[in-house]
């Protein structure tokens, strides 16, 4: 077997339709395009969304929601995380660079910790934002809670 000798297999290939070459063949007069009507023109595009003068399902459906442009977003880490950062590395304050040095957020985000997980270790946590039960937890274990 050689590259030049290869074909598809017998009935996957077809040889395509050639319309508008005269009556005999079927396929002439119209050419399969009906009669009149913007699909039967040369140069038709159908453009999208068009469901043939109804009304498209873009324009059917109502508008809702809105994005707020005074949103402040900020990258969540549990306590859960900060408790087995503070073991992993033995370390007593935990800030946004650490934080980031083990790839839990993006440097230059917001940072808020939640409450979710249970804290053992006595750590400093400095962050921008802190949920009510974090900070608890936090002061309970007899660390501080300091915002940025």
């Amino acid at each position: 077997m050689k590259l030049n000798n290869l074909k598809p297999a017998a009935g996957a290939t077809h040889s395509r339709r050639r319309l508008g070459r005269g009556p005999g063949s079927g396929l002439g007069g119209t050419s399969t395009r009906g009669h009149k009507g913007a699909k039967a023109r040369s140069g038709y595009k159908k453009k999208i969304g068009f469901e043939g003068g109804q009304m498209p399902l873009q324009r059917r459906l109502p508008k809702f929601g809105f994005k707020n442009i005074n949103r402040i977003e900020y990258q969540a880490v549990n306590l859960s995380s900060i408790q087995a950062l503070a073991e992993k590395n033995n370390l007593t304050k935990i800030g946004v660079e650490e934080l980031a040095a083990a790839g839990l957020i993006n440097a230059k985000g917001l940072v808020k910790i939640l409450g979710n997980g249970k804290l053992t270790a006595k750590v400093d946590v400095v962050a921008n934002a802190f949920s009510k039960s974090a900070e608890a937890a936090i002061q309970a274990v007899g660390g501080t809670a300091t915002k940025l």
